[in-house]
């Protein structure tokens, strides 16, 4: 095994201050809420509104994802998706409003905290470290659970030693699971597009998250990527039962994979329900279904 995935195994993030209490009563994530014939949700959003400037980029906005369901957040150019998901994972403090997680309500998302809550994500542009190889990249998205001292790492002993056996079996169960086998000793950056995306998946996924957080998974993908990532995204959810949130443009792709639909328009949810009820919703027609649109930075 590569130091550098003996190295990601001794990561501890250090806490951060963050104010938290448990969900109101009766509040949307409390009460499992998310429009009509909700399930229950252990993540949300109460009541959150987000400016930059005096421009605000998310306005009052309350949502909650059912427990196990994928739910997309689409809208135009500048609608608020992706502050949506930076409020979610603590990049951004929100003006007013909470995020509740299990149960628990934050005033900002505990970031150094997020991995043992089960919140994973992956991004626009992709974070990989290409001078690194597949395995190792994939490795980095256990590092929190590390528990062994320096010492034991250093000697591979004690926890270490289960740490690093964990790691390598993990990590060859997200390789195996995203058909990356043949990838695992290649150096990302040397790797089509569309298998960095997949790798990126792998590492978001590898932890086995309760909350997965997708940021544009199918942009810049070819079609046959895009199908194929549509089906490991589905297989991901099955597997391991946890609730999807994905920023995507690709209409067609977002309405057959998702079960929610939450729209967006000038930081406002204008829209939420299932594909066949946000596609017939004139609001959503007119804000953005009518509009040609294409794979864009949201």
């Amino acid at each position: 095994m590569s130091t550098l995935a003996r190295t990601a195994v001794s990561y501890r993030g250090a806490a951060e201050g963050d104010s938290l209490s448990p969900a109101r009563p009766g509040s949307r994530a409390s009460s499992g809420a998310q429009g009509d014939g909700a399930k229950s949700a252990s993540l949300a959003l109460e009541g959150v509104s987000l400016s930059f400037g005096g421009v605000a980029a998310l306005r009052d906005v309350d949502l909650a994802f059912a427990d196990g369901s994928i739910t997309a957040v689409i809208g135009p150019n500048g609608a608020g998706k992706t502050s949506l998901i930076n409020v979610i994972t603590g990049v951004y403090t929100p003006d007013r409003g909470r995020v509740v997680i299990k149960g628990r309500s934050y005033s900002r998302s505990p970031t150094s905290r997020l991995a043992s809550l089960g919140v994973a994500r992956t991004f626009q542009n992709l974070g990989l470290f290409k001078g690194l190889s597949t395995f190792d990249n994939i490795a980095l998205g256990l590092s929190f659970a590390a528990r062994s001292t320096i010492v034991e790492q250093a000697l591979g002993v004690g926890r270490a030693r289960a740490e690093v056996a964990r790691t390598r079996r993990k990590t060859d169960e997200a390789l195996e699971h995203l058909h990356l086998e043949s990838y695992r000793d290649r150096l990302v950056g040397s790797l089509p597009y569309g298998v960095q995306k997949r790798i990126e998946l792998a590492r978001a996924s590898v932890a086995e998250p309760h909350f997965l957080l997708l940021d544009e998974p199918l942009a810049g993908m070819t079609m046959d990527d895009k199908v194929e990532m549509t089906a490991f995204i589905r297989s991901v959810r099955s597997r391991l039962g946890a609730t999807i949130v994905l920023i995507e443009h690709d209409i067609g792709l977002v309405m057959s994979l998702s079960d929610r639909v939450a729209v967006f328009d000038y930081g406002r949810k204008i829209a939420e329900g299932t594909p066949a009820e946000v596609q017939a919703d004139q609001a959503v027609i007119d804000a953005y279904l009518g509009v040609p649109h294409a794979d864009e930075e949201a």
